[in-house]
C-alpha cells in the first residue's frame, strides 16, 4: 500500500451498540464488560476497527445519544476503568477503538445547558436561546422563534418558563443543540475529544456532525402544505461554517497527525459535499457516512415503504464509487443501529433464503471500494425484529412517530407496518448469542428477537458454511487483494432487476462480481460479461461450483479473471 494511503482504506469495521451487545450483570442492558467478554467473536471476524455507541453518563432519553457528561460513562455500562480495560484488550488484539462523538446537541442534564438556563450566565450563548416571536405571548402556539421543526416531530423549539425564552432543539427536547458559532463551545468540544486521544482512543464516529454549522440569522423556512413547521435542510446542515470547524477540530485535536479515524454522519450530503469533506489534500475528516442509498425504500417518511427497485441501488452505490474514486473514500454500510436489518429489508429473511441472501448482501458490499462497517448480528443474518405491538417498542422516535400518525387519523395497522418494516429498534434487539437468548440471565431491556431460537450466534459460528464464516471470508479476501482495497470500479448491467454484476481492476488484475439478488433463478447474459474462461473462483454465497449459465436464488460470485 502507498504510505500516503489513510490506513483506514484497508480497514473493516465493527459496530457495537452497547446496551444490546451483551450484558455482564444481569440487569438487562449490555455494558462493557460484557464487550470484553465477547472480543474474540469481534477479532475472530478479522476486523480491525470496534466502533461503540454512545456509554456516557446520560439520561437515556434517546438511548445515550443525548449526553450529560462527556467524560463519564453511564452506570448502565459500568466504570471508565472498563472502558480503559476494554481499550486495552481491543488494542492487545491488534484492532483499534472508535467512540461516538455527539457534539451537535448535549442533553439538558447536561451541566453546559443547566448553567445556560440563567440568562445572565457566561454560558448562556453556548446553546441557542431566543426570545419568543414578535407579537406572540411567549409559551403560547406560534410563539416560538422559527418555523423549525424537529426531526423527533412537533416544534424544534421548546420554551423554558424559568428564563422566559426558547432553546433550540433539532431533535428531542432533551436534546439542546450547542451553539458552534460560540469559540468557547468548540475549545470545550476539541479539550474533551483530546482528554479520550489521552486514554487510549482512536478515533470518532462523528453523530450528524454536518448540523453543527447553521444558517445565520436563524429565520423561517419553507413549509409543505398542511405542516405548521419547517423541515428545510438547508437551514440546518452543510452550513457555511462546516469546512471552517472541521478544518479546526482536525487541527486542534491532532487528527491528521495522530493519524485518527474520523467518520462523520451526515444528513443531506451530497456526492460534492461528500468530496469537499473528505478530499485527501484537506485536513478535515476521513469518510462520510450518508443517507442517499437508504432512503430509497420509502416515501415520505419511514411509516411508508416502497419496494425497493434494484437498479436504484447499483446505480446510486455506483455513483458514489465513481465520484470519490479520485479525491475521498467511501463509507460501506447496509445497517447501523438507525436503520433495519438489511436481510429483511433488501433481502429475503425467509427460512429458505435467509443465509443466502445475507450472504449475498455481504459480498456485494465488501466487494465495493471503501471501508466496509459490520452492524452487530448482521454477521449472522439477523432479521428484524417481528415487533407486532408499540409496547414491545422502545425508541423514541418509533414511539413519536406512532402517536402523531394516529392523532393525524392513519390506521393503527399502517402505523405498525410501517415500524416493522423501518424502526430503528428492528436493529437493536438484543443480540442473540444462544438459541435460549444468551444475553442476559435477567429481563432484556427490548424484547428478543422473534428469531432468536434459530438465529443466534452459536448456531451460526458452529456452521462452517455460515454467515459469519463467510463474513471472514471476504475480509480476509480485502486483506489479501489491494484489488478489493484500491481497485477501479465498474458497474454492469446497470438495469437489471435481478442481476447485480461489477468489475474491480487494478492494473493486470481484475475481478468479476456477479450475484442473483432475488428470490428466484436468475439467467445470466454470458455475452455481455468479461470472460470467465479459466477464471479462479474465490468467493461463492451457495454453490462452489463453476458454471455461470444460471445463478440459484441469492448466489453471489466473485471471479478472479485471467490476465
Amino acid at each position: 500500500m502507498n504510505p500516503s494511503t489513510p490506513w483506514w482504506s484497508s480497514s473493516v469495521v465493527y459496530q457495537v451498540y452497547p446496551r444490546s451487545f451483551a450484558d455482564s450483570d444481569g440487569d438487562g442492558y449490555g455494558d462493557v464488560r460484557g464487550i470484553i467478554d465477547h472480543l474474540d467473536h469481534i477479532a475472530g471476524l478479522g476486523v480491525d476497527v470496534v466502533w461503540l455507541s454512545p456509554i456516557f453518563a446520560s439520561p437515556q432519553d434517546d438511548n445515550g445519544y443525548d449526553i450529560a457528561d462527556y467524560q463519564a460513562i453511564d452506570p448502565m455500562f459500568g466504570t471508565l476503568a472498563d472502558v480503559d480495560e476494554l481499550t486495552e484488550a481491543v488494542h492487545a488484539r491488534g484492532m483499534k477503538l472508535v467512540m461516538d462523538l455527539v457534539v451537535n446537541h448535549t442533553s439538558d442534564e447536561h451541566a453546559w445547558f443547566v448553567e445556560s438556563r440563567d440568562p445572565a450566565s457566561p454560558k448562556r450563548d453556548w446553546y441557542f436561546w431566543r426570545p419568543a416571536r414578535d407579537g406572540f405571548e411567549p409559551g403560547t402556539p406560534g410563539a416560538e422563534p422559527t418555523n423549525w421543526g424537529s426531526f423527533f416531530g412537533g416544534s424544534g423549539w421548546a420554551f423554558d418558563e424559568a428564563s422566559g425564552e426558547y432553546y433550540l432543539h433539532l431533535f428531542s427536547r432533551k436534546q439542546p443543540d450547542l451553539n458552534w458559532e460560540n469559540p468557547e463551545v468548540r475549545q470545550a468540544v476539541y479539550a474533551m475529544m483530546r482528554w479520550w486521544v489521552d486514554r487510549g482512543v482512536d478515533g470518532f464516529r462523528m453523530d450528524v456532525i454536518n448540523l453543527i454549522s447553521k444558517t445565520h440569522p436563524l429565520a423561517d423556512g419553507a413549509v409543505n402544505p398542511g405542516d405548521p413547521y419547517s423541515f428545510e435542510i438547508e437551514r440546518v446542515a452543510n452550513g457555511p461554517r462546516l469546512v471552517e470547524f472541521l478544518e479546526e477540530m482536525n487541527r486542534e485535536v491532532g487528527i491528521t497527525e495522530k493519524r485518527l479515524f474520523t467518520v462523520g454522519e451526515m444528513v443531506a450530503c451530497d456526492l460534492e459535499h461528500a468530496r469537499e469533506y473528505t478530499a485527501r489534500e484537506h485536513d478535515r475528516l476521513g469518510m462520510v457516512f450518508t443517507f442517499e442509498h437508504v432512503s430509497l425504500d420509502h416515501a415520505g417518511g419511514k411509516l411508508t415503504p416502497i419496494p425497493l427497485h434494484l437498479p436504484d441501488l447499483k446505480k446510486n452505490l455506483a455513483r458514489w464509487q465513481e465520484g470519490l474514486a479520485e479525491d475521498g473514500w467511501n463509507s460501506l454500510y447496509f445497517e447501523n443501529h438507525d436503520q433495519p436489518r438489511s436481510v429483511s429489508r433488501f433481502g429475503d429473511d425467509s427460512p429458505e433464503h435467509r443465509v443466502a441472501s445475507a450472504k449475498a448482501l455481504a459480498t456485494v458490499l465488501h466487494l465495493h471500494q471503501g471501508t466496509p462497517y459490520v452492524y452487530q448480528g448482521q454477521e449472522i443474518g439477523m432479521t428484524n425484529a417481528g415487533f407486532t405491538r408499540i409496547d414491545q417498542y422502545r425508541d423514541i422516535e418509533a414511539v413519536g412517530l406512532h402517536r402523531q400518525a394516529l392523532e393525524a387519523g392513519v390506521p393503527e395497522e399502517q402505523v405498525l407496518a410501517g415500524l416493522g418494516a423501518m424502526g430503528r429498534d428492528n436493529a437493536r434487539t438484543p443480540m442473540p448469542w444462544t438459541p435460549e437468548g444468551g444475553f442476559t440471565t435477567g429481563t432484556p431491556w427490548l424484547p428478543l428477537n422473534a428469531t432468536t431460537a434459530s438465529v443466534n450466534v452459536a448456531d451460526d459460528v458452529a456452521d462452517p458454511d455460515g454467515v459469519y464464516a463467510h463474513y471472514r471470508r471476504l475480509i480476509a479476501l480485502r486483506r489479501e487483494l489491494e484489488v478489493v482495497r484500491m481497485g477501479a470500479f465498474e458497474l454492469l448491467l446497470p438495469e437489471d432487476e435481478k442481476l447485480w454484476v461489477f468489475t474491480r481492476t487494478l492494473g493486470d488484475e481484475r475481478l468479476l462480481v456477479v450475484a442473483n439478488m432475488s428470490s428466484h433463478a436468475a439467467r445470466v447474459p454470458m455475452a455481455e460479461l468479461p470472460s470467465i474462461e479459466d477464471a479462479e473462483l474465490l468467493v461463492a454465497s451457495v454453490h462452489p461450483g463453476t458454471d455461470l449459465q444460471t445463478l440459484a436464488p441469492w448466489d453471489a460470485r466473485v471471479y478472479r479473471l485471467r490476465a
